[in-house]
């Protein structure tokens, strides 16, 4: 079963449980496995522990920053056992499953995990479109990120072999497919960047103490919004006509500004006017 769903690791600290996530790809017919800055690979305890999924462990792909481990993506989900602010929407894992699955038919899907000990940063889900939630025993909701691999795995079968029976799950399916995919990691951030230098050249800043909110709040918006590569597109037409526009205003304001009057040839120049 080809598979277009990459699940993505983000500084795994046990080379066991690398071994125990390849192992569980390929119980669920999954088969990209991406790693970033892993603290030991490859090792002999991954190879032990992949038992019998010496293949997903050969083809894994180890990267330095999250960026580069999500070219090429559109959706990216990111599992967590925290609550977090409102801003970001959560789906059950069934739901989110059932979502990778249809989204995956028009552009790489990406599923993050956070290390053993700390999870995702809020630095690394700025990337994801929404949070993927795994139910679990309030007082002890910590899963082991192979185990978390495993359950994630298994819903998107679920959802593959038996579509008809998820309908549903993660929210009214769209009567057509999307016209385009959605824009990339690399699409959005150059998206955030560009909206972030317009902001400061209208000196709408962030009145907040610590001056980090606004920009976090938008990301949020549009992340929620999944726009795609075309609707970004106007999105940075628009931020580079107020750009234009406001330079244009610029020259003419300068234009307009009366120019100091050289005196005549033989007029007399007091000292105070050049002061």
């Amino acid at each position: 079963m080809p598979s277009s769903i990459r699940m993505v690791l983000v500084e795994t600290s046990h080379p066991g449980n690398i071994g125990a996530a390849a192992r569980a790809l390929k119980n669920t017919a999954l088969d990209e496995l991406v790693l970033v800055r892993p603290r030991q690979f490859p090792h002999p305890e991954a190879s032990a522990r992949a038992s019998g999924a010496d293949d997903v462990l050969a083809r894994a792909r180890v990267e330095d920053d999250l960026p580069r481990a999500l070219q090429g993506c559109g959706l990216v989900l990111a599992t967590t056992s925290r609550v977090r602010d409102q801003y970001f929407r959560v789906l059950d894992v069934r739901a989110a499953a059932r979502r990778a699955v249809e989204a995956a038919a028009q552009a790489p899907v990406a599923i993050l995990f956070g290390s053993e000990r700390t999870g995702l940063t809020n630095q690394e889900l700025r990337y994801a479109h929404a949070l993927l939630s795994i139910p679990a025993n309030p007082a002890y909701a910590s899963l082991n990120i192979a185990m978390a691999v495993q359950i994630v795995g298994y819903e998107i079968l679920r959802a593959r072999l038996d579509p008809a029976a998820h309908a549903g799950l993660a929210g009214p399916t769209p009567a057509e497919p999307r016209a385009a995919p959605l824009a990339s990691p690399e699409q959005m951030d150059r998206l955030y960047a560009h909206l972030q230098a317009v902001l400061e050249e209208i000196d709408f800043r962030d009145r907040t103490q610590s001056g980090t909110h606004l920009m976090n709040r938008l990301r949020r918006l549009l992340q929620r919004a999944e726009p795609d590569a075309n609707e970004v597109n106007i999105l940075r037409g628009i931020l580079t006509a107020v750009q234009q526009r406001r330079r244009r205003a610029g020259r003419g304001a300068a234009a307009a500004r009366p120019l100091a009057m050289a005196p005549e040839p033989g007029a007399e120049v007091h000292d105070d006017a050049l002061g």
